[in-house]
């Protein structure tokens, strides 16, 4: 056992100097960003922001590639079945991590921490709570009394059916009593707009989707979902004030193929660190009502985990319902 031992201890000295030298030489080609969803959306926009600060800063191009379809599923699928060689990586997002795993519905090949890696947040969009003008109630309580007097009254509007502004609702039914009427749209959106027709009563829009509106005055803001008020929108409560505990924001984020060498993920992730604190990231950020995040690769994960566990014991209460 000790001459065996002694070999492996050995080999691993030979080539140690070998393994570090190739992984100090990335990238020595192009990177591809893979964006799960279609050009000109704000998981694009960040893909884009995001590849122009890498390249600037490894020396080296990075391609971004598009990649849509079944809500993320797609492209978050092809990056796990890529090379984990630190030349694909996956501009992910909160609903093909945290949620579609664990929905019946949605056909999804592989485990988001088994068969990816996490390398770091790149921003975050909070929601905020939406009602039309005409709605009888000015804060995130009268809501509650309104429709909890009007059970199966009111409507809601999402991005769709196993959207995070969809479970967002569903999450806040079961956490206050309410009972309301779902009404997906087929994009943010739109479900916004439906708020300000007055299609539909109200709706957790994302920040870049209601943010305009209620500057506008086209309809009401009662809350936003972030852990502290947003700037963007400081008059308004969180919703935990009301509902304590309730956070919800949604993200975007670097991840890669599970086995992806170590000092390749850390690399990036110091990247991604600094690009937190850019001037001109921040304020192109800052326009579509987003903020940069700082996270260690741990910290990922960490989040994830936490995500699971608030959203899956939900969605399979609302497959039990059904």
């Amino acid at each position: 056992m000790k001459h065996v031992a002694g070999l492996v201890l050995s080999l691993g000295i030979a080539l140690a100097p070998s393994m570090l030298r190739a992984q100090d030489a990335w990238p020595t080609r192009p990177i591809t960003f893979v964006v799960p969803y279609g050009a000109g959306g704000y998981t694009d926009l960040v893909a884009r922001l995001t590849a122009r600060y890498v390249e600037k800063a490894l020396g080296k191009p990075v391609i971004v590639d598009n990649r849509a379809g079944a809500g993320g599923i797609v492209g978050t699928q092809a990056v796990v079945n890529a090379a984990a060689d630190g030349y694909t990586f996956c501009v992910c997002s909160i609903g093909a991590i945290s949620t579609a795993p664990f929905d019946p519905n949605q056909k999804v090949g592989y485990d988001p921490l088994r068969d990816l890696a996490p390398v770091g947040v790149v921003s975050s969009i909070a929601q905020v709570v939406i009602v039309r003008n005409d709605l009888p109630v000015k804060t995130l309580a009268e809501l509650v009394s309104y429709a909890k007097a009007n059970p199966g009254k009111l409507n809601y509007g999402s991005n769709g059916a196993g959207g995070l502004t969809h479970y967002s609702v569903e999450l806040f039914q079961a956490r206050t009593g309410i009972k309301v009427v779902h009404i997906p749209f087929k994009s943010g959106a739109l479900s916004t707009a439906a708020v300000v027709s007055g299609e539909v009563d109200f709706s957790f829009a994302n920040m870049t989707d209601g943010l305009p509106q209620v500057k506008a005055g086209s309809v009401r803001g009662l809350a936003v979902t972030s852990l502290n008020r947003s700037p963007y929108l400081p008059d308004l409560p969180t919703l935990n004030e009301t509902v304590p505990d309730f956070v919800v924001e949604t993200w975007n984020a670097i991840m890669a193929p599970s086995k992806t060498p170590e000092p390749i993920i850390r690399k990036l992730s110091e990247i991604l660190i600094k690009m937190a604190d850019d001037p001109e990231v921040k304020d192109i950020m800052g326009k579509a009502g987003a903020d940069t995040v700082k996270t260690t690769p741990e910290q990922f994960r960490a989040l994830i985990l936490r995500e699971i566990a608030q959203w899956k014991p939900l969605i399979q209460e609302i497959t039990e319902r059904k």
